[in-house]
This record gives structure tokens, sequence and C-alpha cells, in this order.
């Protein structure tokens, strides 16, 4: 009985190269795997943040935020200067500058 190319663990039974574009993707769809859901945060979660924020815009004090990436979760020091609930942004201030963070990417934030 003749053995096929592609039996055993498939296509890399029969061949000991790999081209360049295949590694690169196969690199990529590895680190896709990799990436992650944005959390569904409760409402005491949501209400913690709210409360944050509020703190902030009320008394100009530094806060962290954690803003969600898929890979990694991103955090931000510094204080709230306006919030937008009709376009839910918020203009955030920190080292100098300032940045316009939509609401729906802060998974957390605390003092």
């Amino acid at each position: 009985m003749k053995r096929k190319k592609l039996e055993g663990n498939g296509l890399w039974e029969s061949s000991r190269m790999i081209m360049p574009e295949h590694k690169i993707r196969i690199l990529d769809d590895v680190l896709n795997e990799e990436t992650r859901k944005k959390p569904d945060l409760d409402s005491q979660a949501l209400s913690e943040i709210s409360q944050v924020l509020a703190q902030s815009l009320e008394d100009c004090s530094p806060i962290t935020l954690t803003l969600f990436d898929p890979i990694e979760n991103k955090s931000i020091h510094g204080i709230v200067m306006r919030v937008d609930r009709q376009l839910g942004q918020i203009k955030f201030r920190h080292d100098d500058d300032w940045d316009w963070i939509k609401i729906e990417n802060v998974v957390g934030a605390n003092t």
C-alpha cells in the first residue's frame, strides 16, 4: 500500500522547509488566537467606575483608568476634565496632554 504525502500530521509530514510567507502567516494566526474579548461589566463595576470618574471631575483628583485592549489592558493616570455622555467619551488629561477616551473602553478605574 502506497503512503500518501498528506498523511500523518498533514502537509508538514512531507515538507522540510517553510516559506517565509507561510511562517509569517502561521505566527499571525497564533497571535490572533491570543486576542481577548472585552469583558462584560456588571452593574456594580459600572457604578464604581462612574463614581471614580465623577469624583475626579468634581475634585480634579488624579485617577488611574484601565482601558481594554485585545492583547493587554492599558493603564493611564490623569484627571477627568469633562464627561460627554451623548458621545460616550471622557476628556482625560495626562502627561501635559489630553485625549478623548471612549467610555466603553474603560474596564476599571481607581484613585
